[in-house]
C-alpha cells in the first residue's frame, strides 16, 4: 500500500516545517528547494493545510509558514484528512439509502480496515518523524544540492 504523491509531499513539507521553523517561519521556496517539490504544488497543498488548521501563514518580510499546533499534536492522519486525500480502500460504493447493516460483508471489512489504517496513521506524529535518528543524521549534513552547486561552480571556474 502506498500513500498518494500528494499525501507524501504534504507529509514531507509539514516535516520540513517542523524541523526548520525554529529559525522562524519557513518559506515555500525553502521547502521547494530542500524537498524538490514544485512551488505550484506546494501552494495548492498549503491552501488546504491552512484551511485544515495545520499551518499558519505569516505575511511580510521574513514571512512564511509555521505549524498551527505543536509537532507532537499533528498526526499523519491529520495531514491526509486536511488534504481530503483519503486512504479509503473501499471498492464498492454504498447506494443512497442503504444502511450499514445492508452492506456486503466485504464492504464492511474494507471499512474496518480503513478505520484501522486511519487509527495507525493518527498515532504517528510530526515530532516522531522530526526526531527520528535517520532524519537527525540527514539534517546534520549539508544539503546535497547545495554541495553539488558549490562543487560545480568551483569546477567551472577552475578552467
Amino acid at each position: 500500500m502506498k500513500l498518494s504523491t500528494k499525501g507524501r509531499f504534504a507529509i514531507t513539507a509539514m516535516m520540513d516545517i517542523a524541523i526548520h521553523e525554529r529559525g522562524g517561519p519557513v518559506t515555500l521556496i525553502g521547502i521547494s528547494e530542500r524537498q524538490g517539490i514544485s512551488m505550484s504544488y506546494l501552494e495548492q497543498m498549503f491552501a488546504r493545510l491552512r484551511k485544515g488548521g495545520l499551518v499558519e501563514g505569516i505575511r511580510g518580510p521574513g514571512g512564511g509558514y509555521r505549524l498551527a499546533r505543536r509537532p507532537e499534536q499533528v498526526s499523519v492522519a491529520d495531514i491526509i484528512d486536511a488534504l481530503g486525500d483519503t486512504m479509503n480502500l473501499n471498492r464498492l460504493k454504498q447506494p443512497p439509502g442503504d444502511s450499514e447493516t445492508e452492506l456486503p460483508l466485504t464492504e464492511r471489512l474494507w471499512q474496518e480496515f480503513d478505520q484501522k489504517l486511519h487509527d495507525f496513521l493518527d498515532g504517528i506524529t510530526l515530532d516522531q518523524f522530526a526526531n527520528h535518528p535517520e532524519v537527525q543524521k540527514v539534517m546534520g549534513k549539508p544539503d546535497l544540492r547545495q554541495h553539488r552547486a558549490r562543487h560545480h561552480f568551483i569546477f567551472d571556474n577552475a578552467a
